[in-house]
Order: C-alpha cells, then sequence, then structure tokens
C-alpha cells in the first residue's frame, strides 16, 4: 500500500512540474497568437485523459488477467519516454502527438486505487483508498512549484526531463516494493476457503443465480440521481481543466514580468490544488451536518465567486485569494463512492468495481424497488 502511495505521489507530482505551464512552451515552440496558443494547449491537454477514458476498460481488463502492477509498471515506462521527448520538441503538433501516444498508455490512477484496495484488509480499504488520492492530491500541490521554479533555473525544456525522472523514481518504486501475491486478493484466490475465492462465488452459468452478469448502461441509468451527478461531476470538471491552457496567458496578460510568469502562476496552481484537497476533507465533517446537496451547491457557490474575482483583478494578493477559492470542491462523495463500491461482496474485480460500470443486477433490481417505495411513501 505505501509502495502505491509513493508511486502516485511522485507521478502526479512529476505531471505537475510541467504541464501547467504547456501554454508558455507551445509558444516557444514558434506559435504567437494567444487564441491558437490557447487552442493547441486545450487540446493537448484534452486529447490524453479523452483517450485514457476510452481504452480504461481494455486495460482494467488485461489488469484483472495479468495483474495491475504490470499495467503501471507498463504505465510509467511510457510516461518516462515520452517526457523525455517532450523536451526535444519543435513543433506544437510534436507536443499534441506525444500527448496522444501519452493517452494510449496512461490511466495508472485509478489502477493505483484498486491496488490500494487490494493490498488493504477489508477493514482498512477505505483508509488505504484515501491516503493514494490524498498522495495524488499533494502532488499537485507542489509541484507546480516546483516546476515554476524550475522553469526559471534551467527552462522549460529541461523542466521535461526533470519529469521523466520523477516518473522513473515511482517505477523503481512498483517494481521493487509493490508484491501482487502479498495482497488480499491474492491470498482470497489461493484459499480456497475463503469467500472471496472464484470457486465460492456464484456461478455465471447458473441461470438462477444473475448476481455475476453485467448490466446494460441503461440499468445504471435507473439509479437513483444518477443523470444528476453526472452533470454536476461533468461540470465541475469541465470548470476544474479549463484553467490549464489559459492561467499563465492570463497572468503575463495582467502585467506580471515574464521571467516571474511561471513561478506565479505555478503558485496559482498550488493554492488551488493545495485548497482541494483541504476541502475534501473539510467535506467529510459537513457531510455529518448538511445533506449533500447543501455541501456540493455551497461549495460551488464559493467556487463560482472565486472565479468572477479571478477574471475581475489583477492584483496577486487577490488572485491568489480567489485561486483558493476556486479551489473548493466537493470531493468528499467521490471517496465515499469508492469506499461503497470497493465494500461490495467481490463479485466483479476490484478495478470494475471501482469503474462502477459492472453492477450486479439484483443490486439494480434493489435499488429500483427502493426508489419506487421511496417514491410511493412521498406520495402517500
Amino acid at each position: 500500500m505505501y509502495a502505491v502511495t509513493a508511486a502516485s505521489f511522485m507521478g502526479y507530482t512529476g505531471f505537475t512540474l510541467s504541464m501547467p505551464f504547456l501554454p508558455l512552451y507551445i509558444r516557444q515552440l514558434g506559435v504567437t497568437d494567444v487564441g491558437e496558443i490557447s487552442i493547441w494547449t486545450g487540446v493537448s491537454l484534452a486529447i490524453t485523459p479523452a483517450l485514457t477514458a476510452l481504452l480504461a476498460p481494455a486495460w482494467g481488463r488485461l489488469g484483472d488477467r495479468y495483474g495491475r502492477k504490470i499495467m503501471v509498471e507498463r504505465s510509467l515506462v511510457s510516461f518516462v519516454l515520452i517526457m523525455a521527448a517532450m523536451a526535444s520538441v519543435t513543433r506544437a503538433w510534436h507536443v499534441l502527438a506525444l500527448r496522444a501516444v501519452q493517452g494510449l498508455f496512461a490511466g495508472y490512477g485509478s489502477l493505483s486505487v484498486a491496488m490500494a484496495a487490494e493490498s488493504a484488509p477489508r477493514d482498512r480499504m477505505p483508509s488505504a483508498i484515501g491516503l493514494v488520492q490524498t498522495a495524488q492530491r499533494l502532488g499537485p500541490g507542489i509541484g507546480p512549484v516546483i516546476g515554476g521554479v524550475l522553469a526559471g533555473l534551467v527552462g522549460l525544456r529541461r523542466a521535461f526531463l526533470v519529469t521523466a525522472l520523477f516518473y522513473a523514481v515511482a517505477l523503481v518504486v512498483v517494481f521493487l516494493t509493490y508484491d501482487d501475491r502479498a495482497t488480499h486478493a491474492y491470498a482470497s484466490a489461493e484459499n480456497p476457503q475463503d469467500p472471496e475465492h472464484p470457486e465460492n462465488r456464484p456461478n455465471p452459468a447458473n441461470p438462477a443465480n444473475s448476481a455475476t452478469q453485467r448490466v446494460t448502461f441503461r440499468n445504471v441509468l435507473a439509479f437513483q440521481n444518477f443523470l444528476l451527478m453526472m452533470v454536476v461531476i461533468f461540470a465541475l470538471q469541465f470548470v476544474d481543466r479549463s484553467y490549464g491552457p489559459v492561467l499563465p496567458l492570463y497572468v503575463e496578460q495582467v502585467g506580471v514580468p515574464h521571467d516571474r510568469v511561471a513561478i506565479v502562476a505555478g503558485v496559482l496552481f498550488s493554492i488551488m490544488a493545495c485548497t482541494g484537497a483541504l476541502g475534501h476533507h473539510v467535506c467529510g465533517r459537513l457531510l455529518q451536518r448538511f445533506s449533500a446537496r447543501v455541501v456540493i451547491a455551497g461549495a460551488s457557490a464559493i467556487a463560482a465567486a472565486g472565479c468572477a474575482l479571478l477574471g475581475a483583478t489583477g492584483n496577486l494578493g487577490m488572485m491568489s485569494a480567489a485561486s483558493a477559492l476556486v479551489g473548493v470542491r466537493a470531493r468528499h462523495r467521490l471517496r465515499r463512492a469508492h469506499e461503497r463500491v470497493a465494500r461490495r461482496d467481490g463479485q466483479q474485480p476490484v478495478h470494475r468495481r471501482l469503474s462502477g460500470w459492472d453492477e450486479p443486477p439484483h443490486r439494480v433490481r434493489r435499488q429500483r424497488r427502493a426508489h419506487g417505495d421511496h417514491r410511493r411513501r412521498r406520495a402517500a
């Protein structure tokens, strides 16, 4: 578990050493128009997660068959090579092409959460997931500041080489310290008396037992408030990811000297990441006193105020305060959802359970009945 946590921290820190300053790097490659820089940056930043999302089910199935460790190692090796190559590009489309290739092999973030869930005993699974997710949030909290300092000292090109070094360290940590055979999932598979053993699970060939059958996306849409939460999460992520292509350019536009743009933008990115990590823990306490609707709406209102303030001021102090407001996000529900999914009775591999797409049909029917009963009680 600690190996996965350390690798996640190193990987996420390395990513934010260089990616927040991609607009400045694209301008160094010869693109001078601000609009074109924003477009190149936005497409380059978007193509990797888009391809990762499309290929995640395939990589997840390979991870179930061959082990998650080798899948994470595959991803980290590709990151080392691609980030090293980014230091040698000469055109903006080279950056886009490398980011597309990176999307074909990325996705170790969700795999690391699944590895943490498998490494911990069932009663400590929430803590293990929370530890890895905290590492994934702390990395972006310090990465932009380090990257801004490096950009000023050694230049943006060499900052990509440092990023490759961070990924190489994460690769070595996983390779030397993580053992698939030490996980509780492996132990369950080796112990015929364990309820998690495949032979003790329901037989999918038995028509009377549909617990292991896969459901369709239409079944998932039947969950209460599922579509609403999809829209809310999409909107929050859309706003969250929109700063990368424009914030360094905006910092320069408000009058920050060119040689200080990288460090100032890095500080603002780090403030957003740190307050986001803080909001992750604060929301946990707020949800004990208020409903999720109130917490999410309040956090969204605070972030909206921060966005308005950030666009209305050129003062660095006010921009820092606005970045802190923007960083407030209602992330606690994501962690709670991971915990609830991971605690299920093991009828699907952990990686697919954490993805949420392999819900047993009997649970779908149970939730439908519960939702119908709730609506009838409200009508009565």
